[in-house]
């Protein structure tokens, strides 16, 4: 059930509204990809702090962030009581940390400059809220899902009983099925004698049985290249929503499991996922080959039972990474040097036991036949979807793959 807190009014505008509020007014900001539309809010906005007070003055602009009677003393304000106010929210937004900012005073030596070179970032907890948010709306209009664990076809001692039992085994949790145990010793001995004491032994002992749930270890590996912002349309926006989301999803429904995040463009880099917010675009190629090593490090050493990747792409493989350091690129065709290369490391994915599951954003012919070649080798699914469905069909997919039983 949500909360209303009610607190005395002291005619601050800064307290005035929800600083949740405010980060959802932010979001296509906070989340800017480099891709230039000439119809968004935010334009040529970086992550310094005079583009932060640039953008919150637009929300507050809006007019959608203020109720009407706080909005009419707004456009009331002159722009010293305006910038006054600025300065107030974005102490605001760091006392509750949503966000790290340099204090411009105190960032250099004093210089006319030194404000503008103020940066900020923002936190864990703003990202996690972000991902929240993403989550929501991408889950929203599809009704509810059944959130579990990873459930595999085995069985274990356990708390969450499924109705069978075994006989209990060194090292298996002492879940005792009481009635199976009483009657094992009834079995042995006979009715009671009524004196109060059994003779229970250790081939008596019976303890329930629950399902096997697994961990799961996700590398999101997203691809960053040039393409992804080309042909009048901004793909990598959606594609970090989504993956915001899916790291919300494993936080709160599947405690157990990681996910971890790589980028991949003319090499690839593992960065965290409180970084993913401010990355843009570029450079211009696709090594896929790259990102899939890197990805294979990460998940050989997390110890945990299932693993996968989910590559969000729209484009062929265009470099390599040569045994010198050096990358080669051919961003013309599908190069069969850089294809058959790519092809051999989703291999090792599938001797490694990573599944790779590959959502693409593009629909040409020769992509569609090397996603296919990819989902084929390494057992995973190939999505072809858009930037407005990637949400729904990724985290759905996620789901259902992991709260199904299999038999």
């Amino acid at each position: 059930m949500k909360l209303t807190r009610y607190t005395k009014f002291t005619g601050d505008l800064s307290t005035s509204f929800d600083l949740e509020d405010l980060m959802q007014a932010l979001s296509d900001f906070l989340l800017d990809s480099g891709y230039q539309d000439p119809f968004a809010p935010f334009q040529s906005m970086d992550d310094s702090i005079e583009s932060l007070r640039e953008a919150i003055k637009q929300a507050l602009e809006s007019g959608e962030l203020l109720d009407p009677e706080a909005q009419e003393q707004f456009d009331a304000l002159p722009e010293e009581q305006v910038e006054e106010l600025v300065d107030k929210i974005i102490q605001r937004m760091k006392d509750d940390s949503f966000l790290n900012a340099e204090d411009p005073q105190n960032s250099g030596d004093g210089a006319s400059g030194d404000a503008e070179d103020a940066r900020f970032e923002v936190t864990d907890k703003g990202m996690d809220f972000l991902g929240y948010k993403a989550l929501r709306d991408l889950l929203g209009p599809l009704g509810k899902s059944s959130l579990g664990r990873h459930d595999t076809r085995y069985e274990a001692a356990g708390v969450e009983t499924n109705g069978s039992s075994k006989q209990y085994e060194f090292g298996d949790s002492l879940n005792l099925d009481i009635t199976a145990t009483l009657n094992n010793v009834f079995a042995r001995e006979g009715a009671p004698d009524g004196s109060g004491i059994l003779n229970l032994e250790y081939s008596d002992l019976t303890v329930q049985q629950a399902d096997y749930q697994s961990s799961c270890a996700t590398v999101v590996l997203l691809d960053c290249s040039h393409s992804m912002i080309l042909y009048g349309e901004d793909r990598f926006t959606p594609a970090k929503r989504v993956a915001m989301a899916l790291a919300h999803l494993i936080r709160t429904q599947y405690p157990g499991d990681t996910i971890d995040l790589v980028l991949f463009h003319d090499s690839a880099e593992h960065i965290h996922l409180s970084q993913l917010p401010r990355v843009k675009v570029g450079p211009h190629h696709t090594n896929t080959r790259e990102g899939l090593r890197v990805a294979q490090r990460i998940l050989k050493s997390s110890g945990k039972d299932m693993k996968q990747i989910v590559m969000i792409t729209d484009g062929k493989p265009s470099a390599l990474t040569l045994d010198d350091g050096r990358i080669y690129k051919n961003a013309f065709g599908l190069d069969p040097i850089v294809i058959q290369e790519t092809l051999d490391e989703v291999s090792r994915c599938k001797r490694a036991g990573i599944m790779i599951n590959t959502f693409m954003l593009a629909s040409d012919f020769s992509l569609v036949q090397f996603v296919q070649k990819v989902s084929a080798i390494a057992r995973g699914k190939a999505y072809f979807t858009t930037p407005q469905t990637l949400g729904n069909y990724l985290l759905m997919d996620f789901m259902s793959r992991r709260s199904k039983h299999i038999n």
